[in-house]
């Protein structure tokens, strides 16, 4: 007659928590500073706790059976926790296949005949490999949310409108510009011009690594954009290199105001304004005190 394995793992509760919470602090890759000892047994509780409730002889090697909805969800919620305090897919799987083998160790503390032991010992390697499939999809899932989170706040920053003057808006554009980062370049700097009223507006592209046919197109579009808000563009930090490039592409930006660099086009802007900016000679000003 078959043990009821359910039923003897429950017992052995308390037994299997300290083994597994053993197997985990003796890890050289715990990372303590992520997660307290206290945090990680609760956690390690909540799950032990599910499992064995929701465990029976008809689906101990079945880990899409229905009966483990609850435990999927606690797991699904620990990776994605998981992924977003920054640990590792191994440290994820150490967590889950510790849990197998204090379970395991419990089922040879029994009484089992050796060739029920076998048997239950590859279905619950069965059933979790199941959950660590499970476990590594959803640590994916939330590793990537936190990668496309990163990239919209880099691409964020990356992209300062910066108010330079009254009626002078200036963005700095570093690094590569492909469709998406455009259109971010784009909206952030049609809006600065709605926020402060601004007529003029600097491109600066100092920063470009090169330029081709594509990134003039993207440039090209800003700038229209930009006119039909009611403002003049110009763009500086066009070197030497990036002008040739421009020339033997044939991109004509002959419509377009261009400076070698921002202090350049600041300077023609002041112009446009009908600005004049004046050195204060201080020496003088002494004298005549």
């Amino acid at each position: 007659m078959k043990s009821d394995v359910s039923k003897l793992l429950q017992k052995r509760k308390t037994s299997i928590l300290e083994t597994w919470m053993k197997n985990q602090l003796s890890d050289e890759g715990l990372r303590d500073d992520l997660m307290s000892n206290e945090d990680l047994r609760l956690q390690s509780e909540e799950l032990l706790t599910s499992l064995l409730d929701n465990l029976s002889e008809q689906n101990i090697n079945n880990g899409q059976s229905d009966d483990f909805e609850p435990v999927v969800e606690i797991l699904s919620g620990i990776s994605i926790i998981r992924a977003r305090q920054g640990y590792s897919p191994r440290e994820t799987g150490v967590f889950v296949f510790s849990l197998r083998d204090a379970l395991i160790q419990a089922l040879h503390d029994t009484k089992l005949e050796p060739l029920e032991l076998y048997e239950t010992t590859v279905k619950l390697n069965r059933l979790f490999d199941s959950f660590g499939v499970t476990t590594f999809e959803t640590f994916i899932k939330g590793r990537e949310e936190v990668i496309l989170r990163q990239t919209d706040e880099i691409s964020e920053i990356s992209t300062p409108v910066i108010r330079v003057w009254d009626g002078i808006v200036a963005l700095p554009i570093i690094g590569t510009l492909d469709s998406a980062r455009t259109q971010i370049v784009m909206e952030n700097l049609l809006q600065e011009i709605v926020d402060t009223s601004s007529s003029i507006a600097i491109l600066d592209i100092s920063g470009v690594p090169a330029v081709d046919s594509l990134v003039a197109q993207h440039l090209l579009k800003t700038v229209s954009a930009t006119r039909l808000m009611g403002a003049e563009c110009i763009i500086s930090g066009i070197r030497p290199e990036i002008a040739q490039t421009v020339v033997h592409l044939g991109i004509d930006l002959s419509n377009i105001v261009t400076k070698a660099s921002l202090a350049h086009a600041l300077k023609h802007a002041f112009s446009l304004l009908q600005l004049e900016v004046k050195k204060k000679n201080i020496q003088k000003e002494k004298a005549s005190v």
